[in-house]
């Protein structure tokens, strides 16, 4: 039985350097700098994990010896079989999370698919909202914020990849000592959370963001 190990990010991550390894084999005639390429993105996919089983990390260094599109594409298919889905959650614990939003739409969570999902997130079109939900640790965080689209293409603030952006700005307590002192911390992100999704291959810049509102 396949024992899950491969979070939905470091798949995104995986199909980066997979993909870049592809497109060097097609482009590149020097032996000496595929060698290089095939062992970089070999090495680039084991450390992209904590903890490996021999046999977990014999299969991810199989993506060093492939050399056509079918066999990445078998590759990749085949690790899907191992990829974590998103820690189990109700409609009730994401109300929860937003306590003074008494009219929250909530997405059809029966239709969502978590394997490829590291956050979970949603628009509110009515109300110009975007709400995101992140495991975080030992829970959940919810965080609330306006979103205004910019009809624009940039890097994304979550994934790092180039996509159509939309400025998320959250309102959180200063620090000063009037309890009525709100700080406001913005970022360009995805307009669409699903394809920031199916791009991030890294959580560090989420947790930051996370961390810098929870203060």
């Amino acid at each position: 039985m396949n024992t899950p190990f491969i979070r939905n990010y470091q798949y995104n991550m995986i199909k980066k350097n997979a993909n870049f390894l592809l497109k060097t084999l097609r482009t590149v005639a020097d032996r000496k700098v595929l060698e290089t390429v095939r062992y970089t993105t070999a090495k680039n996919i084991v450390d992209a994990f904590s903890y490996l089983s021999e046999e977990q990390q014999k299969m991810l260094e199989q993506v060093s010896t492939f050399e056509t599109a079918e066999d990445f594409q078998k590759y990749l298919s085949a690790l899907e079989s191992y990829l974590v889905p998103y820690p189990p959650i109700t409609l009730k614990q994401i109300q929860k999370l937003f306590p003074k939003n008494k009219k929250l739409k909530v997405p059809d969570l029966g239709s969502i698919d978590f394997r490829y999902v590291t956050y979970l997130s949603w628009t509110d079109i009515a109300t110009n909202k975007l709400f995101i939900v992140y495991p975080f640790e030992d829970r959940f965080v919810g965080i609330e914020g306006r979103i205004t689209p910019t009809h624009k293409k940039g890097y994304c603030m979550f994934c790092n990849r180039h996509h159509e952006l939309a400025f998320f700005s959250v309102k959180t307590k200063s620090s000063s000592a009037s309890p009525d002192n709100y700080a406001a911390f913005g970022q360009y992100v995805c307009m669409d959370n699903t394809v920031c999704n199916q791009s991030i291959t890294d959580t560090g810049p989420l947790e930051r963001f996370i961390l810098s509102i929870q203060k």
